[in-house]
């Protein structure tokens, strides 16, 4: 059972997410050059805190090696996190830009 409590929704929250902006919002968020740095900034914020609270030397939060892959790169941060930052953050820059459309389509 090795992965599949954090490490499979990770893997698969990724794919869920770009195939919801390129099949359904069609937004064209992936091709703006403020998403890509906003992506920057937040793997550049992500980084020391999740290492902070991960670091196997004193860590804050625990998973339970049943359910992540072991993988833990850079600074011992599980991988999974960095894939469920990036659905995270870009499902919600999807939502605003989506509400967005709608508000001027209503005025």
């Amino acid at each position: 059972m090795t992965g599949l409590g954090y490490t499979l929704p990770a893997l698969l929250s990724v794919p869920a997410v770009v195939l919801i902006e390129l099949a359904w919002l069609r937004t064209g968020l992936f091709r703006r050059p403020a998403y890509w740095l906003t992506m920057a900034i937040v793997l550049g914020f992500q980084v020391p805190v999740d290492w902070w609270l991960t670091k196997l030397s004193a860590p804050i939060v625990v998973y339970s090696p049943d359910h992540v892959s072991g993988i833990r790169f850079p600074f011992d941060i599980p991988v999974e996190d960095f894939l469920f930052g990036f659905s995270l953050v870009t499902l919600v820059l999807l939502t605003w830009l989506r509400q967005e459309h709608r508000d001027r389509v209503r005025a």
